[in-house]
């Protein structure tokens, strides 16, 4: 069942907040990873790379944790759990909209090594469930 942010929740995402992503492993141990992230409606967006870790665990299980915690309120924050989906369409966009929100130029002047890590991954999470302290 689909999930709904809450006003406090999408305001966070919308600002320059780091996100963790937890994914699970193939012998059932999480990988947690820092993101950018960004809000489309209620859904969440991540970029990555294929090959990465979280991307072959995505792949391969597609349940997903990702926790925002404002940095000047650091006892608050939420909990989003979802299910991920993977798709390269649009990934080279999103890195780049990501990279101006968060950097504040196009990743191909952020990092000098990008395009070298594999095709960008869009990850898009539907939220299943909100939990946290203080804003969800």
């Amino acid at each position: 069942m689909a999930a709904t942010l809450s006003d406090s929740v999408k305001n966070l995402l919308d600002s320059r907040v780091f996100a963790m992503i937890a994914t699970i492993q193939a012998d059932g141990r999480p990988q947690v990873s820092p993101v950018w992230i960004k809000r489309d409606g209620d859904d969440l967006l991540v970029s990555t790379a294929e090959g990465r870790q979280k991307t072959v665990n995505m792949q391969r299980d597609p349940r997903v944790s990702v926790v925002v915690q404002p940095a000047e309120s650091p006892y608050e924050y939420a909990e989003i759990r979802g299910t991920a989906e993977l798709t390269t369409e649009g990934g080279q966009e999103l890195i780049d909209e990501l990279s101006l929100k968060y950097a504040g130029k196009k990743y191909a002047d952020f990092n000098p090594s990008a395009g070298s890590d594999g095709a960008r991954v869009v990850v898009r999470i539907r939220p299943e469930r909100v939990t946290g302290m203080g804003m969800a």
